[in-house]
Formats: C-alpha cells, structure tokens, sequence
C-alpha cells in the first residue's frame, strides 16, 4: 500500500546552491529520467517532460528538463528533500507552459532484485486522476532511469 504524504513545494525562484545537509545522498529519485514509451509523442508544454533530471538543489530536489541534446532547461518542480528518501506518493505543483499545475508523482517503491526503478508522473488540475473528470491529467508519463542526473536547478 501506499504511504500518502501531501508535500508543501518551495519556491521554484530559490538560488542553486549544494544539497543540504543530511538531504538523501543516494535518493532513488536522484538520476536522469526518461519516458519509457518507444514511440511518445509530446505537445509543446509536454515536451519539457519527456527527459528530466532529478537533482538536489539548495535544501530541496528539483526536476529540470532536458531536451534531446542533452541541454539543461527549466525547473520543472521542486520538493522538499526530507522527501527524496523515497516516498512513494508525492505531490505537489510543476511548471505547465506560464501555469502551475497539480503534479503527482508515484514510485514503484522497492523494485524486485535486479530490476529497473520507475515512477508515474502526473500533471493536471486536480489531485484524483483516476477518473473521467475535469480532473483528467493534461500529462501522464511512465519513467526509466538512464544514469545520473546532471543538470542544475535555476
């Protein structure tokens, strides 16, 4: 079962500086990040999610984005990285064009020996993407790890 935590997000204008003490050294949300779809297709805000990199960023963990060149671009969301532990649910606000957005993202948690790490991402108005609603996600993605994450928050 799930553990449920609903996270408070900091502000995504916060200085880059080194990850805070005692913050999740090897969190296994730590890396780069890519859909796991062979052949996605992307709308122009869904893009900036297709590939992002998880990394600490002051006394947080944020998501950036990276194009296909590998370039770093924008903070995508940012929690707090007494979270990076780990946590199965965790929610929040992620960038969307020039709006904010309700973001979930749910880990697979503890992966069989020997398999790959994964998490869902959600993007959308509401917090219960589950149903046919308004609430609908505008984003919905599998994730992969493909190594480490290398990008820098802004």
């Amino acid at each position: 079962m799930r553990a449920l935590l609903v996270l408070g997000l900091a502000a995504t204008t916060a200085p880059v500086l080194a990850a805070a003490p005692g913050a999740a050294a090897s969190s296994p949300y730590y890396g780069r990040w890519t859909v796991s779809e062979d052949r996605p297709v992307f709308t122009a805000r869904g893009r900036l999610y297709k590939t992002i990199d998880v990394v600490p960023c002051g006394r947080d963990f944020c998501g950036v984005s990276v194009d296909d060149r590998g370039t770093c671009g924008a903070t995508l969301f940012r929690f707090l990285s007494v979270h990076a532990n780990g946590t199965y649910e965790l929610r929040g606000h992620g960038k969307w064009g020039d709006a904010k957005k309700n973001l979930e993202i749910y880990s697979d948690g503890d992966p069989e020996p020997g398999a790959d790490r994964s998490f869902d991402l959600y993007l959308g108005d509401g917090h219960d993407f589950g149903g046919r609603s308004e609430s609908m996600p505008k984003f919905h993605a599998s994730y992969r790890r493909l190594g480490n994450g290398n990008c820098r928050a802004s």
